[in-house]
């Protein structure tokens, strides 16, 4: 699905780390689809299956379905029809399996469903990514994920932040550039090993912010959120 939005329509996707659907239903219920969109990993989609996804949409949430995909080509384009009938927004492929893995699951979900290529997760650095046995400057991979992501046909990528920049220059406008490890100013890093604040993110040419406990974790939610998207407005 190819779209225009204006800047900081939309762009913050709250990620629903909840472990079923009951706490994932009262968490959206703090939270204005008009501001933001919500994103569904694999523990919540393991727990409550598709009926989540629903659920979420009758409240008028667009979702981003974060389930990485990576299997044989064949394997990937059955998922990615199953969620293609499911009409959510933005689905994750990983760049890794390959031109001919993405390259199916683009015909698989066609127009209807923004298809992004993961390129190295936020949770790894360049020594970890080592460990894994890629002998490429974690940088280098990332830029090599991504260009073969856009050439499959992939609406974008996620990336850290931190590659964005020269992402955005290396790829042009176009590509949506997704963006976890978004952490505010005095928020800890967690898990992730490669976070920026939202602003300096949508500086460096993001075109949509992840931002999970910095908001599901708050005593209120909502305000988390709207802090967040007036910290974009003023940058």
């Amino acid at each position: 699905m190819k779209e225009s939005k204006s800047l900081h329509e939309k762009t913050v996707i709250v990620a629903l780390d909840a472990a079923d659907q009951r706490q994932a239903l009262a968490l959206a219920d703090t939270l204005d689809p008009s501001r933001c969109r919500l994103k569904v990993g694999k523990e919540l989609f393991t727990a409550a299956g598709p009926a989540v996804v629903e659920a979420l949409q009758a409240k008028q949430f667009e979702v981003f379905l974060d389930l990485k995909f990576h299997d044989i080509p064949n394997t990937v384009a059955g998922a990615c029809r199953v969620v293609r009938a499911l009409g959510v927004w933005m689905l994750t492929v990983h760049a890794s399996g390959g031109r001919a893995m993405m390259q199916a699951a683009r015909e698989a979900v066609g127009e209807d469903v923004n298809l992004v290529g993961v390129t190295v997760l936020t949770s790894l650095d360049a020594e970890a990514l080592r460990a894994t046995g890629v002998e490429r400057p974690l940088e280098a991979q990332v830029s090599a994920l991504a260009a073969d992501a856009c050439h499959a046909g992939l609406d974008g990528v996620v990336c850290s932040a931190h590659e964005a920049e020269r992402l955005r220059a290396a790829l042009g406008p176009a590509p949506l550039l997704v963006t976890p490890g978004i952490r505010p100013a005095g928020v800890d890093a967690g898990d992730q090993a490669r976070v920026m604040t939202p602003a300096r993110a949508v500086a460096a040419g993001a075109s949509y912010l992840v931002v999970g406990r910095a908001i599901t974790q708050a005593s209120d939610p909502a305000r988390a959120l709207d802090d967040i998207i007036q910290s974009l407005e003023v940058s």
